[in-house]
């Protein structure tokens, strides 16, 4: 018993020293915009121009394209900010994009329809189910551990740039 508590305050001390790897460890530095590229399926994480963190991502159904109506199956393109956390989620944990904006509604108003809402980056189902690429209704897709850092990491009113 003594020698599991020596190695596990051997290693505590370790990944504290920055011997050991942590791929959560971002230097403190703080995230002041994501970075969306929906052709390229990345998010950015960024401290001013450095990437901190880069994320493989899958997007709404029908992704090429802005979102112009609720069901379209696209994901928005343009600036927004995280403007919500939701950590009773139906996948996993989901932090809020701003979308419709001003700009969103008119568009969608134009076309006598409504823009539809409600585009998070949120983690996996909480019901599992078998997956295919870009399977959500319009959101940004990650993995549980990516938003699970997202969601402790990113705040209230932090840009998200969605580019195609």
């Amino acid at each position: 018993m003594r020698l599991i508590k020596f190695l596990l305050l051997g290693f505590i001390a370790l990944s504290l020293s920055g011997c050991v790897p942590n791929m959560f460890w971002d230097g403190g530095k703080d995230i002041t915009e994501i970075i969306v590229m929906k052709e390229q399926r990345r998010l950015y994480l960024m401290h001013k121009k450095t990437v901190l963190k880069s994320f493989r991502i899958d997007l709404g159904f029908a992704p090429r394209g802005h979102k112009a109506v609720e069901g379209d199956g696209k994901t928005p393109e343009g600036r927004y900010v995280v403007n919500r956390y939701n950590p009773d989620s139906k996948f996993h944990l989901s932090l809020g994009i701003s979308y419709p904006n001003n700009k969103d509604r008119a568009r969608a108003q134009a076309l006598g329809k409504s823009p539809g809402g409600d585009i998070f980056i949120h983690g996996q189902p909480n019901k599992p189910r078998r997956l295919k690429k870009d399977w959500t209704l319009g959101c940004i897709a990650v993995t549980n551990e990516e938003v699970e850092y997202m969601f402790a990491q990113v705040k209230r009113g932090t840009p998200v740039h969605i580019y195609p």
